[in-house]
């Protein structure tokens, strides 16, 4: 799925939160549309970014790290 994301966004963060039901899991939406950093201040226009599936086997929601 893609969506529109602007500065009004704010971050990878409120999108992970609203889209994924987690705000740690940002750094899969980045992942996937070749970002490093989560935040969306800077843009100047409206982005659009591919979402990944909600993941409800994701518990910890930092990438290579285990619980």
């Amino acid at each position: 799925m893609f969506i529109e994301v602007t500065a009004a966004d704010i971050s990878l963060y409120h999108v992970a939160a609203k889209h994924l039901r987690d705000a740690t899991q940002w750094w899969r939406i980045a992942q996937m549309n070749g970002m490093d950093d989560p935040d969306l201040s800077g843009l100047e226009a409206p982005v659009s970014l591919l979402l990944p599936a909600v993941s409800m086997t994701l518990t910890n929601g930092v990438s290579e790290l285990s619980a």
